[in-house]
């Protein structure tokens, strides 16, 4: 295995063909290396970066080769979970890319023309996710993206396209805030308020997202997108709840909503939505 301080990564190891595999899953088990991309590992001291993401992709695209769509936006800084299901991104690249850039050596389509294959090409939750990903990271401007997609008219997944910029926003701070939004717009609530500000006596607060406007009782809804990774401590619970006790006090209902409750088949979150809103929401589900 290289050095840290050599290349920052290999494809392939120093063994016989017939090794590669146990040696390969040694070397990951042991915390030495871990995949960056399929075939392509790197030390685990090394830490991620844009100059590493484009090293890692320059090491298997063909040297004429253009990386775009999920790749593209890996190598812009996006992190895999707006950009799909799996921890690592797999390999897009195309030879007929016109709007190229430069990215550590690398050859990359553009943030604007990347986000517009995005909102054209993924699944919609992730699309809408992606797009508000590279708003958010400051490399794309919607109104840009917005006129660049016009360039797109008549290819598969414009319709898709045009709706996802419609709907994107760069103040969603998270995939799951993304997802949950789409929830909302597609269950026909219409757009909800993101990162509204809550002023209490003695502390501010900020929720996701929600419809500030009173509801038949006089209170306010919100919902907050509870991720299993800062969420699921029996400490973080009873933090959570406290504080949705406190914002109740302020008249508020808040819904906290887990990944199982986006993903799962039954409609319960706009059903719930519903209750509170007077309003029955459009089912089925698209996704």
């Amino acid at each position: 295995m290289q050095p840290c301080d050599a290349p920052l990564f290999f494809c392939g190891l120093p063994f016989t063909a017939r090794q590669v595999g146990r040696k390969l899953r040694w070397l990951l088990g042991s915390g030495d290396i871990r995949p960056v991309l399929k075939g392509v590992y790197v030390d685990t001291r090394v830490p991620d970066s844009v100059e590493l993401r484009a090293a890692a992709v320059a090491h298997v695209l063909p040297p004429d080769g253009i990386a775009c769509g999920r790749t593209a936006a890996w190598i812009h800084g996006i992190d895999t979970t707006a950009l799909g299901t799996t921890e690592q991104v797999d390999l897009h690249w195309t030879r007929e890319a016109t709007d190229v850039v430069d990215v550590a050596g690398q050859r990359v389509t553009s943030p604007i023309a990347t986000t517009v294959e995005l909102a054209m090409q993924l699944p919609r939750p992730f699309a809408l996710s992606a797009v508000d990903a590279m708003l958010r990271s400051g490399i794309a401007d919607r109104w840009a993206v917005r006129a660049a997609s016009a360039e797109y008219d008549g290819r598969p997944g414009i319709v898709q396209a045009r709706q996802i910029l419609y709907y994107a926003d760069r103040r969603a701070e998270s995939p799951g805030e993304s997802w949950l939004r789409l929830r909302l717009l597609d269950a026909g609530f219409g757009r909800p308020e993101l990162q509204i500000r809550v002023k209490g006596s003695t502390r501010d607060y900020r929720i996701d997202l929600g419809y500030p406007e009173p509801l038949d009782d006089g209170r306010r809804l919100g919902l907050e997108y509870d991720s299993d990774r800062w969420h699921s401590r029996p400490r973080e619970e009873a933090r959570d709840e406290q504080r949705r006790d406190e914002l109740a006090a302020l008249g508020w209902h808040v819904i906290s909503v887990r990944r199982t409750d986006l993903w799962g088949s039954y409609p319960a979150l706009e059903l719930a939505v519903g209750s509170y809103l007077s309003q029955h929401p459009r089912l089925p589900r698209r996704w």
